[in-house]
């Protein structure tokens, strides 16, 4: 078994903290980092990557079709 011990940094806070079971909100360092982070997920300050073009395609798309409606 490894006896080395693993650390991580918050990634709110970039506090250092060890990888392991005693650590609930791993790898955020304490319940307010993890609902800081989670804050800005909601507020869409992170989002995965993506390329543009197919979200311009559907709403061209999407607009065309209200076009022909109307």
């Amino acid at each position: 078994m490894n006896s080395e011990k693993t650390f991580v940094k918050c990634p709110t806070c970039q506090k250092s903290i060890e990888w392991n079971d005693s650590h609930p909100y791993r790898p955020f360092c304490s319940k307010r980092c993890q609902l800081i982070d989670l804050g800005e997920w909601a507020n869409e300050s992170h989002r995965i990557a993506s390329e543009d073009i197919v979200e311009e395609e559907l709403w061209s798309e999407a607009t065309n079709k209200i076009d022909e409606y109307n």
